[in-house]
């Protein structure tokens, strides 16, 4: 048995590594060595399926790649996939881990006529833009309220006709000038850089829209001839340029000021700031119709009030208004005449009935009696009564009554009253 050649296995200690881990690690190394680009090959094996999503190979005299455009970006391809074709596919390379097979995720698809113009569309678009004939520091602001707009393109074309209706939609009250011009085919570029040349002559336009509806490359091509391009840039009148659809893009859109999606989508840029404008004079009007009713109202009410002092203030007023205090007192003093006087009838009418019901006779027939019950009384506390009742009074020889014992002197000289009358005595 021959020894093993370790050499032909790597180092022992290297990991070993899942189908699923191998292969993501080859997804790694593609995806993000491999810098998406063009492709071109014959389309084969096609198979569209029911969720949107398209399946072909690319092939062509040595080597075939599986390829996939999925439902969103099929929907926004201008070519038929048909088995057959000569595309030129633009995409970036991805593994399908579950199968193991690399595949090119297709983002956008051209005929294989178109691809020589795309490579020139990409020379040109570096030459110009290595000159700085695209440098933003080139690009004008769009006048805000364009009074006189001028739009190159067919007059007969489909975008004019939108492009006037959005205007009409929306009210918009600027002037549009139509610069008649092929928009595509042999002599077309030369047109419209002749209606650009003579809409600088004219110079009555703020702003310039030059465009048409959506097409393939060769039906846009016109936009992406030089001269074109050039007089784009250096018009001196602010342009527009609304070429194709969303996903379409010229040289023009690079030249131009601004780049607008579509034709309609230029008109509303046009009339935005009008819009708002409107909306704001509208609001404005509205709020400046209620102040000046406010206003109005609240200097009625002055008014009203200021006639209202100048009535209480004039002379006459004043002189109304003393007759009118003059007669209120008048009136308040009768009736507080008529109130005294009634008050002092009803005090008299009461005195009346008191006296009435106590006349003179019986007060002075109470009187005696209480001034003879009086005078009994006094009589029975008299001196004479007591003495009448037996007993004497005793009197110093002064004649001063003698009430104690004490003031008797020795061998003093009394006297004694008695009822019937007075004794001499001595001590």
């Amino acid at each position: 048995m021959k020894p093993r050649d370790d050499s032909l296995f790597g180092d022992a200690s290297d990991r070993v590594e899942s189908v699923s881990e191998f292969t993501r690690r080859v997804k790694t190394l593609l995806e993000q060595g491999i810098r998406p680009g063009w492709v071109r090959g014959e389309v084969s094996n096609l198979r569209a399926q029911a969720s949107g999503h398209v399946y072909f190979s690319l092939k062509d005299a040595g080597a075939q790649l599986s390829a996939v455009l999925f439902r969103g970006d099929a929907a926004r391809q201008a070519v038929k996939l048909r088995d057959g074709l000569q595309v030129v596919a633009y995409g970036e390379i991805s593994v399908y881990e579950v199968r193991g097979n690399y595949q090119l995720i297709v983002r956008a698809v051209i005929e294989d006529g178109v691809g020589r113009l795309q490579r020139e569309f990409e020379e040109l678009k570096k030459r110009l833009a290595d000159e700085g004939l695209f440098a933003p520091a080139k690009k004008r602001p769009i006048p805000a309220l364009p009074e006189t707009v001028g739009i190159i393109t067919s007059p007969t074309g489909a975008a004019l006709q939108d492009f006037l209706r959005i205007l009409v939609r929306r009210d918009w009250r600027g002037r549009i000038v139509v610069l008649p011009a092929k928009v595509q085919g042999e002599g077309a570029a030369a047109e419209m850089v002749e209606m650009l040349r003579l809409a600088q002559e004219l110079g009555i336009f703020d702003l310039l829209v030059i465009g048409r509806g959506g097409g393939s490359l060769e039906d846009l091509w016109a936009f992406n001839e030089e001269p074109l391009v050039r007089a784009v840039a250096a018009c001196p009148v602010p342009v527009i340029s609304a070429v194709g659809h969303e996903i379409d893009f010229t040289l023009c859109d690079f030249a131009a000021d601004v780049r607008a999606e579509t034709p309609s989508a230029a008109a509303e840029l046009i009339s935005s700031r009008f819009v708002e404008c409107r909306e704001r004079l509208t609001h404005a009007g509205t709020a400046l119709g209620e102040q000046a009713d406010l206003a109005l109202r609240q200097a009625g009410e002055r008014l009203d009030h200021a006639r209202s002092r100048l009535r209480l203030l004039a002379p006459k007023a004043q002189l109304e208004k003393g007759w009118q205090r003059l007669d209120e007192l008048q009136g308040r003093l009768g009736a507080a005449l008529r109130h005294s006087v009634q008050e002092r009838r009803i005090a008299l009418t009461r005195a009346r009935e008191r006296f009435a019901a106590r006349p003179p006779e019986s007060r002075v027939q109470q009187e005696s009696q209480r001034l003879l019950a009086l005078w009994k009384r006094l009589q029975s506390a008299s001196p004479a009564s007591v003495l009448n009742r037996g007993f004497a009074i005793v009197r110093d020889e002064q004649g001063k009554p003698v009430t104690r014992r004490a003031q008797v002197k020795q061998d003093g000289k009394l006297s004694a009253e008695f009822a019937d009358g007075t004794v001499k005595l001595r001590a």
